[in-house]
């Protein structure tokens, strides 16, 4: 647990702007969905801190509410799209087949994997490569406000982001073109 409710409140003040934007974001503009994967995701905090290095609390952050975030809009998604169909009694005449529909879903869940192998891996390798790709790649903030989230001049930002994107293409450049 943390050392007091002080350190979390600084914590929670300090994040919640950021795990609010990127749960909104990522859960298909929805802002009540936002508000209930942003206490989640700082529930989880609390329960968690003692497991996560001080450091990492951001990183930690943003990632939960995403993936937070990403199965609220799955599952969300896949509820309505059954319901207005039976509702509906509506069947699309040019209807994919199962093994298409198959195919596509082992494709989206292989990049959905990679993404992950490849974000587990640039948090081993550099924290901050790490953070920087996830500010600017993933959450899409201009890369100014992200050099001033982050502390650090907006030169320094971009040799962060080189090196990152460089590092990924050397290490997992074949298994994406594999995908592709």
């Amino acid at each position: 647990m943390l050392t007091g409710n002080r350190e979390y409140n600084e914590i929670y003040e300090k994040y919640k702007n950021l795990v609010l934007k990127v749960a909104y974001d990522y859960s298909g503009d929805d802002y009540d969905a936002a508000q209930d994967i942003m206490q989640e995701t700082f529930l989880k905090l609390y329960m968690d801190f003692d497991r996560l290095k001080a450091g990492n609390v951001p990183g930690w952050l943003k990632i939960t509410a995403r993936n937070a975030a990403i199965n609220y809009r799955v599952k969300n998604g896949r509820e309505v799209l059954e319901l207005d169909n039976e509702e509906n009694g509506i069947s699309d005449p040019e209807t994919r087949s199962t093994e298409d529909e198959y195919a596509e879903t082992e494709e989206e869940r292989a990049r959905r994997e990679l993404h992950e192998k490849i974000f587990a891996g640039l948090m081993e390798k550099n924290p901050r490569w790490h953070e920087a790709i996830v500010l600017v790649c993933y959450m899409d903030i201009p890369q100014e406000q992200a050099a001033d989230m982050m502390g650090i001049r907006l030169g320094a930002l971009q040799v962060l982001l080189h090196r990152a994107r460089k590092w990924i293409r050397k290490t997992y450049g074949a298994e994406y073109e594999e995908l592709e």
